[in-house]
């Protein structure tokens, strides 16, 4: 008999209850929050989260130009290393490999590298194939594999370069091992690029790339 007469009670009181809160008056602070606008302040054990820089040695996105991402790595003092980077997808929109170019010191035939990541799949013997605008195409050889991918190591000259700056898109084309006669042609985007190898132009001074020129 008392537990039935408490849930009745609690059943009359509720509404009760809800009003008298919708009634009362609201903190000061809540009330200037409520004006226009003004954001109202975050629910009481929520955090909003604040932004993480970049440790020494850490890889960063700095910007974009273009279909190319500028990545860098944060220098503890003085010019940092950067590099292009773009994410190559099939015709189904997967994911298949990475491109990233980059600035070198302007003292022979090669004058900027890049760098392909292709998955571990790819049949290593047919190299991969590079063409800007159906152009006159050029094959390079894998240089080594690890638990990412396969990678092309690429020394462009300053012709190559030029055609990257005149051209619309380079078509890159691999073979997978286990269907080698059905090449896959994945397209970069050249748009954006020669104000993005500007971005990342090397600076005099600054040498030792071995950490971009890795895929890193």
């Amino acid at each position: 008999m008392a537990s039935h007469m408490a849930t009745h009670m609690a059943n009359r009181l509720r509404p009760l209850i809800l009003v008298a809160l919708l009634a009362a008056p609201l903190p000061a602070a809540a009330q200037e929050a409520s004006g226009e606008g003004t954001a109202p302040p975050a629910p009481p054990g929520l955090s909003t989260g604040e932004p993480v820089a970049p440790k020494p040695g850490q890889s960063y996105l700095r910007g974009k130009e273009g279909d190319w991402d500028i990545r860098c790595i944060k220098a503890e003092s003085g010019p940092e290393r950067c590099q292009l980077y773009q994410l190559l997808r099939d015709e189904a929109g997967n994911a298949v490999a990475e491109f990233t170019v980059f600035d070198l010191p302007d003292n022979g035939q090669i004058v900027a590298g890049a760098t392909v990541v292709t998955p571990l799949e790819t049949l290593l013997t047919q190299g991969l194939t590079l063409a800007v605008d159906g152009g006159q195409a050029k094959r390079y050889p894998f240089t080594f594999c690890n638990r990412i991918g396969c990678y092309v190591r690429i020394g462009l000259t300053k012709d190559d370069l030029d055609a990257y700056r005149r051209g619309s898109v380079a078509n890159v084309q691999i073979a997978p091992a286990a269907a080698p006669t059905q090449a896959v042609t994945l397209s970069v985007s050249l748009k954006g690029f020669t104000k993005g190898f500007e971005a990342v132009a090397l600076p005099a001074a600054v040498t030792g790339l071995e950490g971009l020129a890795g895929g890193n």
